[in-house]
């Protein structure tokens, strides 16, 4: 064991891993993101606070247990440069990692606790052709794991190829998602408490249209968390 251990500290040596935030590379015990990015990630701490930013942002248009979100994503900050490797380069393990450490806090919540049910925000299939993956449901990987809770990916779809978000004005968001999405199993999500996840939040649209939709099916409640609330 000794000796294929010296062989991987070798290999390592001359064909390091690299924080997938800042470039640098990894040192032994080190993985994805080096520990002075993950220590210096833009923290929200929204989980403990009632009444937050995102909370704020959904009140009056969606009822809801909990929302929050958990890191500040920043034009050029360092949330924006991980997103854009979740998302664009095929980095599925970086959603994985922080989903596992969003859940490790959550799960000491109360509120978020007594979830009953992951449900990432979906994609639609042409767009997950292309990618690959769902980056909101690598995000779901790593909280269904700290937080020993279901993931469904099967009873809520996206029956609309929408155009991007980006740069478009609130209202012109909230037309873009209106009714693109479905649930083809009420039966599997009745009486839940259901965590509803995407990776950022701006003007909350998405995650409007999507709530509403499930909050159709008898008895659901639902709470929220993403991975970034975007600031200007």
């Amino acid at each position: 064991m000794a000796y294929f251990s010296l062989l991987f500290d070798l290999f390592r040596l001359f064909y390091p891993d690299y924080c997938s935030c800042c470039g640098k590379a990894l040192i032994k015990g080190e993985k994805i993101l080096c520990l002075h990015c993950l220590n210096h990630l833009p923290k929200t701490n929204f989980h403990h606070q009632k009444d937050n930013a995102v909370e704020m942002a959904l009140a009056g248009r969606i009822p809801f247990v909990r929302a929050c979100a958990f890191y500040y994503f920043r034009k050029e900050g360092s949330i924006q440069r991980i997103i854009h490797e979740l998302k664009y380069k095929g980095n599925k393990d970086i959603g994985i990692l922080l989903g596992s450490l969003i859940g490790y806090e959550l799960i000491e919540n109360k509120d978020f606790a007594s979830i009953d049910i992951i449900v990432p925000i979906p994609i639609h299939p042409k767009k997950k052709k292309i990618r690959g993956y769902n980056q909101s449901e690598q995000i779901g990987i790593g909280l269904h794991q700290s937080m020993n809770k279901p993931m469904d990916i099967t009873s809520f779809v996206r029956t609309e190829n929408t155009a991007t978000q980006t740069r478009k004005s609130r209202y012109s968001r909230w037309e873009n998602v209106a009714e693109i999405f479905s649930v083809t199993k009420p039966e599997v999500l009745k009486n839940k408490h259901i965590l509803l996840i995407d990776d950022v939040i701006t003007t909350g649209s998405t995650i409007e249209s999507a709530a509403h939709q499930l909050l159709k099916v008898e008895g659901t409640k639902i709470s929220i968390a993403c991975l970034a609330y975007a600031i200007h």
